[in-house]
C-alpha cells in the first residue's frame, strides 16, 4: 500500500475524528470507512468506528469492528475496551467479561513496570545529555530560522515565536541546546527560591497555562513580555492537555536561559512522568521531535524549584499545604528535592504538587485522590506561623480566572481561560510591584488553530472512554 494512502487514510481518520467531537456520529463513521477503505490495516481506524458505532447503539457492528482492530493488534486495549462496552449494552456479560479482564491485566502491567522502575531507581541516575553529543548536531543549511550560539537572544526567541504561531517548530539541536542549559540553571536553584521586587520592577505570577500557546501569548500581549525591568513566575503545569505544550515549555525555558533572575518556573503535579504519558505530552514530545526530547524534558521537570517566597510575604507553589501543622518554610527549604525525581503518592513534593483547598475546617479527602484538601483554619495556623501574609496556589479551574478564599490568605491563579475548549472560564493573572500589593488582571481566551486538546493522547487510558 502507498504511503500517500496511509496519509490519506490518516486524514479522513482525523476529519472523523472532528465529527464525532461534534457529536456527529453519522458523519464520523462515514469518514472512518473511508479511511478503511484507502488503507484497511490501521486497527485505530476500525477501533474509533466501533466507538462511533456504539454512540449509535449499533453493537453488533461495534463488536465486528473492535474484533478487526484487535485481530490486526491482539495488545490494541481500547478495541478491548469498546467490545466489552458493546457486549454489556446487548447483555452479553460473559464475553464482555473476557475482554475487561484484558484491560485490567493491561493496567496491571502498567502497575508492575511502574514498581519495577521505581525499585531498580538510584538517587542519582545518569543524565540523558551523557547520551547526547548536541555540538556534533548540525543544523541543515535549508533551515530558515534565527540561529542559536552559545547564548540565547532576544532575537532567537521573537523568531522563535513566530515560527511557533505558524505552525512550524525549531530545530531539534536547539531544543536540547535549550533545555540543557535550563536544566542546569534550575538545578542549581533552591527548592524555595526568595526573590523580592525592586523599585521601578514588576512581577507577574501566572498559574497553569496547560499548553495553551495563544492565551500565553495574549498575556504577553496585555501584560508586556519578559524584560530586564519585568520579571514572572509561572507556577506550574506549562504543560499537557493543550496541545502546545512544547511551544510554552520552550518559550518559558528560552526566557530562563536568557534571564535567569527574570523568568522564575515552579514546578507543577503535570511537570511528572505518570502525568505526561497520559495527558499528552510525552506523545507531543514524540509527534514534533522524538523520545530523547521528552526523556530530557523529564530531566528537567525534576530539577525545577517547588515554590517561590515573594518578598516573605507569599508563599507561591502549585497546589497547597500540608499535612502535618509542623510543616514550615524551613522544611520546604531543606526539602532535597535531587534526590526524589517523581513526587509519588505520599510526602511533602506530593502535598506541595496535589493538594487543594476546602470551605470546611480542618482537612479533608482529596477529591482527586491524591494529597488532600484543607481549610481555613490550616491556612491561617500556616501563615501565622511562617510570617506570612498569603499562599498563592494554581491547580484548580476557577471560572473567575483566580479566587481569594480562606480569609484572604489563599489565592488561586489560574491562567489557562476556556480551558480544554470546554470550560467557559476566565484566566487570570497578577502583577506585583515594589509595594507588594496583588493586583489582579483578567482576560479571555483568543482563538487558535483548529487543533483540539490531548491531540496527542489519544493512545491514553482516557480516550478509551
Amino acid at each position: 500500500m502507498a504511503s500517500s494512502d496511509q496519509e490519506a487514510a490518516t486524514a479522513l481518520k482525523v476529519q472523523g475524528n472532528k465529527a464525532f467531537a461534534s457529536h456527529d456520529w453519522p458523519t464520523a463513521i462515514s469518514f472512518y470507512t473511508q479511511a478503511i477503505e484507502k488503507y484497511d490495516k490501521e486497527p485505530s481506524f476500525f477501533s474509533n468506528r466501533a466507538q462511533a458505532q456504539i454512540k449509535l447503539e449499533a453493537f453488533g457492528f461495534a463488536i465486528a469492528d473492535a474484533t478487526k482492530a484487535l485481530e490486526l493488534d491482539p495488545s490494541y486495549v481500547k478495541a478491548y475496551w469498546r467490545r466489552a462496552l458493546a457486549n454489556t449494552a446487548i447483555l452479553n456479560y460473559r464475553e464482555a467479561l473476557k475482554d475487561f479482564r484484558a484491560v485490567v491485566k493491561h493496567c496491571e502491567k502498567l502497575v508492575r513496570r511502574i514498581e519495577f522502575e521505581k525499585a531498580i531507581e538510584v538517587s542519582d541516575p545518569p543524565s540523558v545529555f551523557e547520551e547526547l553529543n548536541i555540538d556534533s548536531m548540525v543544523v541543515d543549511d535549508g533551515y530558515d530560522g534565527v540561529r542559536l550560539g552559545n547564548e540565547m537572544t532576544q532575537e532567537f526567541i521573537d523568531d522563535m515565536i513566530e515560527r511557533f504561531k505558524n505552525g512550524k517548530l525549531i530545530h531539534r539541536k536547539y531544543v536540547f541546546q535549550i533545555i540543557k542549559a535550563v536544566k542546569e540553571i534550575v538545578y542549581a536553584e533552591p527548592t524555595m527560591v526568595e526573590i523580592g521586587v525592586q523599585e521601578g520592577k514588576k512581577l507577574t505570577v501566572c498559574g497553569d497555562t496547560h499548553g495553551q500557546f495563544f492565551d500565553l501569548l495574549e498575556i504577553f500581549r496585555l501584560n508586556g513580555y519578559p524584560t530586564d525591568t519585568h520579571a514572572y513566575l509561572f507556577n506550574g503545569d506549562f504543560v499537557d492537555r493543550g496541545s502546545w505544550s512544547t511551544e510554552i515549555a520552550l518559550l518559558l525555558y528560552a526566557y530562563k536561559w536568557l534571564r535567569p533572575n527574570g523568568m522564575f518556573l515552579n514546578r507543577g503535579n503535570h511537570e511528572t512522568d505518570d502525568m505526561n504519558k497520559v495527558y499528552g505530552f510525552e506523545g507531543e514530545c514524540r509527534a514534533k521531535y522524538n523520545e530523547k526530547v521528552f526523556k530530557v524534558f523529564s530531566e528537567s521537570f525534576s530539577a525545577l524549584p517547588l515554590a517561590t517566597l515573594i518578598g516573605d510575604k507569599y508563599l507561591v507553589l502549585h497546589g497547597g499545604l500540608f499535612s502535618d501543622d509542623k510543616t514550615t518554610l524551613d522544611d520546604i527549604r531543606k526539602l532535597d528535592r535531587h534526590n526524589q525525581r517523581q513526587p509519588g503518592q505520599q510526602g511533602l513534593m506530593m502535598e506541595m504538587l496535589w493538594t487543594d483547598p476546602q470551605t470546611e475546617p480542618g482537612r479533608g479527602p482529596s477529591k482527586r485522590g491524591v494529597g488532600l484538601q484543607f481549610g481555613p483554619d490550616v491556612t491561617k495556623r500556616f501563615c501565622e506561623k511562617n510570617g506570612l501574609e498569603a499562599i498563592i496556589r494554581s491547580h484548580e479551574v476557577r471560572m473567575d480566572g483566580y479566587e481569594v478564599e480562606h480569609d484572604g490568605r489563599c489565592i488561586t491563579v489560574f491562567s489557562a481561560p476556556k480551558y480544554c475548549d470546554t470550560t467557559e472560564n476566565k484566566g487570570a493573572f497578577i502583577n506585583i510591584g515594589p509595594e507588594l500589593k496583588l493586583n489582579y488582571q483578567v482576560f479571555e481566551a483568543v482563538p487558535h488553530p483548529d487543533i483540539k486538546p490531548m491531540a496527542y493522547a489519544q493512545n491514553s487510558i482516557l480516550s478509551m472512554m
